[in-house]
């Protein structure tokens, strides 16, 4: 991957990103939260920098993923797990527990003779804010439980 490539691609989706602060979803009735959360998970992903061909791969996508947040009305994929939040406590090593929540709402987009299918991943944790969490490329995991990124013809999945 060129550099000037990727540092293109990451800045018009900082700009696109940073431009707002929040979208009304009509799926949950109130704004989501883009925060730098969000956008950070774009390039890393359990404290490890994604590959630069997946981190351009969803600022490209980006663009669609608030798209589908503006207009979802329905949801297609939710999960809720109980999980450690923060750092160790000094006092006694232990990690605060909170329930943390994932929405994900699929599209596909008709562009020309291309279908492009999309997901975008919304978060919670504990009580706090709906936020945007990631986008991606919708395609399904594998018996073997990799998944395909797809840098091209996104139309055959």
């Amino acid at each position: 991957m060129e550099k000037s490539v990727y540092i293109k691609k990451k800045k018009e989706a900082e700009d696109i990103y940073n431009r707002q602060s929040k979208i009304y979803s009509p799926f949950f009735k109130e704004n989501i939260v883009l925060n730098s959360d969000g956008f950070h998970h774009l390039r890393y992903s359990a404290r490890k920098e994604r590959k630069k061909e997946e981190q351009v791969l969803k600022f490209i996508l980006l663009p669609k993923g608030l798209h589908i947040l503006k207009k979802a009305t329905t949801v297609q994929e939710y999960r809720k797990i109980l999980m450690p939040i923060g750092k160790r406590s000094k006092r006694d090593g232990s990690i605060q527990m909170k329930y943390v929540e994932w929405w994900g709402f699929i599209a596909i987009f008709m562009e020309s003779k291309n279908k492009t299918k999309v997901r975008v991943v919304l978060r919670r944790i504990g009580q706090g804010n709906v936020h945007f969490w990631s986008v991606m490329p919708h395609s399904k995991i594998r018996n073997d439980r990799t998944q395909k990124l797809f840098t091209q013809g996104l139309e055959d999945d």
